[in-house]
């Protein structure tokens, strides 16, 4: 097949062979994955936009490699007047190149139509979310795993539907590829409070306001760390919304997104750990109510530089598909899932005294949990290692899952640095305005009474707990005698130093 001359040329071919070996290879590792099921998460990233890259270079190089040529050609030729490139169908080497430059650009298109597609696909997939920078995003891919949202794909929450925030997500996802690339990351990796998209277009997509439930029972499993690990479990009737759905919004503790309130914060402190000043509108009435921290004001200019954030479902439902639970935690969830046997002796305490170490790997660390473990009960109690040493080992094996799932020590992630706002016993939470402190200019204050939130059916050790009617309510028994201490102070000020 003739073609004209300015066609041969050293550049041109170059492209042909690169783009050819381009799409031979898409073709090649697209039949492995799809057919074969064989590759990881990166085999994805070079079918549909390393070596697609590649393929568009190539063809790119033939059109350059041919005006390079025709110039050169033209050189020494003088030309009085502009002229078009003659293209005579007429002439069979201009013929067989218009086809052949036809066929090629209908191929190419159709072809990077559909890898256009399938590339936007997977950059979407939690796949391409949650494995392609496998160290840095394992924390929070291994907690949206065993998160309730398991099954809701990255992207619905954070970006959404809407061109813009698929924009920005792009962007900041640019700047994510460089910041792994070149080690820029920061370990850990800071919560994006600033650039967190309203809930209200994320979050009540499915979750819908109107139609939340009333009050709900939860039953709750704690363990001491005395000999037996005894157990105390807490009954707790959770009023979400009112004593009846069809009264909606009106109490409760989704009252907090009611749409006839607006509530407004201003937050001092990173993770808005401490809000200082708040202020509650009425939508309806247009009565409008501030709350000042006593113990901790904020001057007029600094409340007015501060980002006034109006409170949504993320303001204490913080971790929805990425909760990183503490030590006390995740050893009593694992006991109660029968990984940690209770059988054993001080276990619960053992279990404890094994996670408190510092490492920078996650293999280390679960070899410090077991030489730990071993550690505890080759010094206080050997008898252990020689009469339960299949329980110990079953122990030491759910404890090392268990620790696995929640922290990462390569990306130095705890509970402590990604606290969660839900509740208020290993962090404010709730107390972070419900506190008693925050008071309006008539006195009227932020209520600390639990009730308003909870009121506990049951609580004790399991076979022998305290009781009441469905009409009444206990009030709270520390599990250990510290008097009224739990009265005076935050829960977090004693069971955050706990990890």
């Amino acid at each position: 097949m003739k073609l004209p001359q300015s066609v041969y040329n050293w550049t041109s071919i170059l492209g042909v062979v690169l783009a050819l070996i381009s799409l031979g290879l898409i073709i090649f590792t697209f039949i492995l994955s799809a057919f074969f099921d064989l590759g990881s998460s990166y085999i994805g990233l070079f079918i549909y936009i390393i070596f697609p890259m590649f393929l568009v270079f190539g063809l790119v190089l033939i059109p350059v490699g041919i005006f390079i040529t025709r110039k050169k050609l033209k050189k020494g030729i003088a030309e009085t007047e502009f002229r078009w490139p003659r293209i005579d169908l007429n002439d069979h080497k201009y013929r067989n190149a218009f086809v052949m430059f036809v066929s090629i650009t209908f191929v190419f298109i159709f072809l990077s139509a559909i890898g256009t597609y399938e590339a936007f696909h997977y950059s979407e997939s939690v796949e391409f979310c949650g494995t392609l920078c496998h160290k840095v995003m394992e924390p929070e891919y291994v907690a949206y795993q065993n998160s309730p949202h398991a099954r809701v794909a990255c992207v619905e929450c954070h970006v959404g539907p809407g061109a813009d925030w698929f924009i920005r997500s792009k962007l900041s996802g640019l700047y994510q590829v460089i910041s792994v690339t070149f080690g820029l990351y920061p370990q850990p990796i800071p919560t994006p409070i600033e650039s967190l998209r309203p809930a209200r277009e994320t979050c009540e997509k499915c979750h819908w306001p109107e139609k939340f439930y009333a009050q709900k029972s939860r039953l709750e499993k704690h363990y001491l760390t005395d000999e037996n690990s005894t157990g105390w479990d807490i009954n707790l009737n959770m009023k979400v919304g009112s004593s009846h759905s069809a009264l909606g919004l009106i109490e409760g503790i989704h009252w907090h997104i009611n749409p006839d309130i607006k509530i407004e914060y201003v937050s001092s402190e990173d993770e808005d750990q401490a809000i200082n000043w708040v202020r509650t509108t009425n939508v309806k009435t247009g009565e409008v109510t501030v709350f000042e921290d006593q113990y901790n004001p904020l001057a007029p200019s600094a409340i007015d530089s501060l980002q006034k954030r109006v409170m949504d479902c993320m303001d204490c439902h913080n971790r929805p598909s990425h909760r990183y639970a503490s030590p006390p935690s995740f050893i009593d969830n694992a006991i109660t899932a029968g990984l940690i046997p209770l059988d054993i002796p001080w276990i619960k305490l053992a279990c404890i005294e094994a996670t408190r170490f510092e490492t920078g790997t996650n293999d280390s660390a679960q070899i410090l949990i077991s030489q730990k473990m071993m550690e505890y009960y080759e010094t206080n109690y050997p008898e252990v290692i020689s009469s339960n040493p299949e329980g110990l080992k079953t122990a030491i094996s759910g404890l090392q899952k268990a620790y696995s799932q929640n922290v990462f020590p390569y990306m130095k992630v705890t509970s402590s640095v990604y606290p969660d706002h839900i509740g208020h016993k290993e962090t404010l939470g709730c107390f972070r305005c419900h506190n008693d402190n925050h008071v309006s200019a008539t006195g009227k204050t932020i209520s600390k009474d639990c009730n308003l939130c909870h009121v506990i059916k049951a609580q004790g050790v399991p076979g022998a707990m305290q009781h009441v009617s469905v009409f009444d309510t206990l009030e709270f028994v520390h599990p250990v005698d510290i008097d009224n201490a739990w009265m005076e102070s935050a829960c977090s000020d004693c069971h955050s130093a706990l990890y």
